[in-house]
């Protein structure tokens, strides 16, 4: 086994180069990010961890540990831009005798540095700012802004017990003192406020009144948008008060949603074959999926869900079900093209059919294009301008 002196020698000169691949992909563009990119050890943050195993068939995801990989691999993989699983269903690891995993949603993740450092760098700080962060992880974010501000300006919830408890060990193993709290990121941490900054590392599906309240006139909320069927994307808000607004970025980041937003269990109402009104549709399940008509899709009906299946022996469908209103749309392929089959408060295809007509009118536009504008009582997402189509975030 490498000595304590040897790896932390190797692992130098690993943040070096990994800084270097990410100014040259130009996702760090400041010398201040540079500094705490070859300053903070990631491998302090991710003593063991899970990667997804390429091979066909279920999902399953292995162990990469320094006795199951060897010390130069493990130290090796750490300091690659990618994402690593930390945490599964909710559930802590048993890491005397890690297993591989199948079957699982990953639950708590260290993100590839990329993405962290491109964030932070559109975060916009300053020397002396107070940032809060929603979404503490493993506490690699989390060193990163202390090395940029100072550990005093740098507040972190996080919502799992065991998540947080192993980010202060490592913060404090790396010489970082944040304020760390376990609680509801939703609800942010009035005791710190006014902050310069609110940047989250979940998915949400709206903006919590309380960042507006807690963000001073002027200051930036960084959050990725997100529904239960995709990612809307990652948005930059700047605070006027009581409301905010802004843009999304070109970037797609798909963080893992809120715990106390996540979909509830039950899918909704599987309609049955007879139910509902059925007409020919021009546009099949592959709206759902595509990447531009998928973010549309996800505008229209914010509280869907699709899955395929065949039932009785009959043709692959494609159930979209609104477990809020019980709403539902049935997508089935004939010899004369597909049709949809609807029922309920909400005509599911109608509206996603008008949202991407409307995108496709505007000319196909990127997620640049798409502003969102929030209050406490509103929150929307708009095409152009705000004075454009909207579509409303849920509540």
């Amino acid at each position: 086994m490498a000595s304590e002196l040897a790896i932390e020698t190797a692992a130098a000169d690993l943040r070096l180069r990994l800084a270097h691949r990410l100014e040259e992909d130009a996702r760090l563009r400041s010398p201040q990010w540079r500094a705490a990119v070859e300053a903070v050890p990631r491998h302090v943050f991710l003593p063991r961890f899970y990667r997804e195993n390429d091979a066909p068939g279920v999902t399953t995801w292995e162990p990469v540990t320094p006795e199951t990989a060897g010390q130069d691999e493990w130290l090796r993989l750490v300091y690659t831009d990618e994402t690593w699983m930390t945490q599964f269903d909710g559930h802590d690891i048993d890491w005397t005798d890690p297993k591989p995993i199948s079957n699982a949603t990953p639950t708590s993740s260290s993100t590839l540095p990329s993405l962290v450092v491109r964030m932070l760098e559109d975060l916009d700080v300053h020397d002396g700012m107070d940032v809060l962060e929603i979404g503490t992880g493993t506490g690699y974010s989390t060193a990163l802004l202390c090395h940029r501000l100072g550990s005093g300006n740098v507040t972190s919830i996080e919502t799992d017990e065991g998540v947080a408890r192993r980010a202060r060990e490592a913060l404090t193993e790396s010489g970082r003192g944040p304020h760390l709290l376990v609680g509801d990121g939703r609800a942010g941490h009035p005791d710190g406020a006014p902050y310069d900054r609110l940047i989250a590392t979940c998915g949400f599906r709206n903006i919590p009144p309380s960042w507006l309240e807690q963000v001073r006139p002027g200051g930036v909320i960084l959050t990725t948008l997100r529904g239960w069927m995709r990612s809307l994307g990652l948005v930059k808000l700047i605070t006027a008060g009581d409301s905010a607004s802004g843009w999304f970025s070109e970037d797609d980041p798909s963080f893992m949603i809120a715990r106390q937003q996540e979909a509830p269990e039950n899918l909704g109402m599987v309609p049955g074959p007879d139910d509902g009104t059925v007409r020919k549709t021009t546009r099949g399940p592959e709206a759902l999926t595509d990447s531009g008509p998928a973010f549309m899709a996800q505008l229209a009906a914010p509280d869907a869900r699709f899955f395929s299946l065949a039932v009785d022996g009959g043709p692959l469908s494609t159930f979209v079900l609104d477990s809020v209103t019980d709403s539902f749309a049935v997508l089935t392929a004939t010899d004369s093209g597909c049709e949809v089959r609807q029922g309920g408060p909400r005509r599911l295809w109608d509206m996603i059919e008008s949202a991407i007509a409307t995108w496709e009118e505007h000319g196909t536009p990127s997620t640049a294009s798409f502003g969102v504008t929030v209050s406490r009582d509103r929150q929307v997402v708009w095409l152009g301008n705000p004075s454009g189509p909207q579509w409303r975030l849920p509540s």
